[in-house]
């Protein structure tokens, strides 16, 4: 079960990148999205799967590498990544911003994400990933309903 829990926190050992794992976490979900594409239902399929992946195991990993939210977990980056795609044209300008600002999102913090990120365990680790992942989302369903 350890190494079940190292690889999905990990996300296949992605996690253990030394420079930047979470934008590398990030960078990995686009993988799965050139893969899958904007079909809304896999997509959405992915999306659902790696929440309830991280949520069984992140908590564990944490306890695993002995830190809170430790680096080497990355599989909330992952999904957050994915929310931030989700039902938006699949274009190098939509998924270049959603990534910026997902990322933004997640270092930043506004808002709730911070309370949220508190929680702790698995729900803390993955909470703030997929609100920041909310948040990049939401401001490009915008811009793409506006323009």
């Amino acid at each position: 079960m350890r190494v079940f829990c190292r690889l999905i926190a990990t996300v296949f050992y992605v996690g253990y990148m030394p420079v930047a794992p979470g934008s590398m976490g990030s960078f990995a979900a686009l993988f799965l999205y050139y893969f899958i594409g904007a079909d809304p239902v896999l997509l959405g399929v992915a999306i659902v799967l790696c929440i309830l992946l991280g949520l069984l195991t992140a908590g564990r990993a944490e306890k695993l590498f002995g830190g809170k939210d430790s680096g080497e977990i990355i599989i909330d980056e992952f999904a957050g990544m994915l929310v931030s795609l989700y039902l938006l044209p699949p274009t190098m300008g939509y998924i270049v911003a959603a990534f910026l600002l997902f990322r933004f999102f997640d270092i930043v913090k506004p808002g709730p994400i911070r309370t949220v990120e508190k929680i702790g365990g698995s729900l803390g680790i993955m909470l703030d990933d997929i609100l920041a992942g909310v948040y990049a989302n939401l401001i490009l369903q915008i811009v793409y309903r506006v323009f």
